[in-house]
C-alpha cells in the first residue's frame, strides 16, 4: 500500500523556508508592514529595535518571515552568545568597516572656518573621512578665502569644500562666500555664531545656548551665562567631550558636512 500525506497542500502552495538570520547590533533590515527600515540597536526576548537614519526608534516581534534583508525575506533570531560581532556605526551614523584602511588623500579637501570646527568635524565624521580619502583643513578666519581658493585652483579632479560660520544673507560671511564662483568649489555654512552652538544643549545639560549681547565676546559671554570659568579653552573641551555622535549636533550642521563630503568624493 502507498503511503500519503496528511498533508494534501500542494507543493506550489507550501511558504518556502527562509533564512535565519542572527539580529547583530549594525544590521540594516526593513519591516514590510510599515515600510520601517533600520539599524538593529537592541536585540531582547522576542523582540529587536531598530533605528533608522534620523535616529528615530521602533520595537518590533521576531516573527518569522518579519523582515526583509537587502530585499529578501528572512527571519531574524537572537545572536549566538559570544558570536561575532557584525560592523557598529561610527559616529556620523555610517555602517563602520572594521579594518579598513584609510584611502590615499584625494587631490580634494574641505575646509572648515577655526580649529574648534575642525575638531569637531573630525571626532564626528574621522572615520568617514580616512576611508573616503578627504583631508580636512581649517581656515583661520573666513575673510582668507578668497585667497585660498585662488592658490588651491578648484578643479574636476580637486574639489573644494568651505564650511562657514554664521552663513545668513547679508552678514560678511555670506558676502564673501559669494565672491567664490568656481563650478568646482562649493562654500556651505550653518547660522549659529559659532560652532559651539551646533551642539545640542541636551547634550551638555543645559536648557539653551544663551542669548550673548551684540558687542560682547560671544563665547566669554557665554562662559559668563552659564557660569562657567572664564577659559573659552577649557570651556570647548568641555562642549567636545559632550559630543559623541551625530546625534548630539543640531540638523543644520549635520546636513552641510553631508553635503561637503558628496561634493568633495562626487
Amino acid at each position: 500500500m502507498r503511503q500519503y500525506s496528511a498533508d494534501l497542500t500542494p507543493p506550489w502552495k507550501k511558504p518556502q523556508p527562509v533564512p535565519e538570520v542572527a539580529a547583530e547590533p549594525g544590521l540594516v533590515v526593513e519591516e514590510p508592514g510599515t515600510g520601517f527600515c533600520g539599524a538593529v540597536i537592541r536585540c531582547e526576548a522576542g523582540t529587536v529595535t531598530l533605528e533608522d537614519r534620523f535616529g528615530k526608534h521602533r520595537v518590533f516581534p521576531m516573527e518569522p518571515r518579519g523582515f526583509l534583508l537587502e530585499g529578501r525575506v528572512v527571519t531574524l533570531v537572537r545572536p549566538a552568545p559570544g558570536g561575532p560581532a557584525r560592523p557598529t556605526r561610527t559616529a556620523s551614523g555610517s555602517v563602520a568597516v572594521p579594518g579598513a584602511r584609510a584611502r590615499v588623500a584625494r587631490a580634494g579637501r574641505i575646509y572648515v572656518e577655526g580649529r574648534h570646527d575642525a575638531e569637531l568635524v573630525e571626532k564626528v565624521w574621522g572615520d568617514d573621512l580616512r576611508i573616503e580619502g578627504v583631508v580636512v583643513e581649517y581656515l583661520e578666519g573666513v575673510d582668507d578665502l578668497p585667497s585660498i581658493v585662488s592658490e588651491f585652483a578648484p578643479g574636476p579632479d580637486a574639489r573644494l569644500g568651505v564650511l562657514v560660520d554664521h552663513l545668513v544673507p547679508g552678514s560678511k560671511e555670506w558676502r564673501i562666500a559669494q565672491s567664490v564662483t568656481s563650478e568646482h568649489a562649493l562654500v556651505v555654512g550653518h547660522p549659529y555664531i559659532d560652532i559651539w552652538e551646533a551642539v545640542k544643549p541636551s547634550s551638555l545639560g543645559i536648557e539653551a545656548w544663551p542669548r550673548i549681547p551684540r558687542g560682547q565676546d560671544w563665547k566669554t559671554g557665554v562662559c559668563r551665562a552659564l557660569g562657567w570659568p572664564e577659559n573659552t579653552g577649557a570651556a570647548w573641551q568641555r562642549i567636545l567631550s559632550g559630543v559623541h555622535s551625530y546625534k548630539d549636533l543640531e540638523p543644520e550642521l549635520l546636513g552641510r558636512v553631508e553635503e561637503l563630503i558628496d561634493f568633495v568624493t562626487a
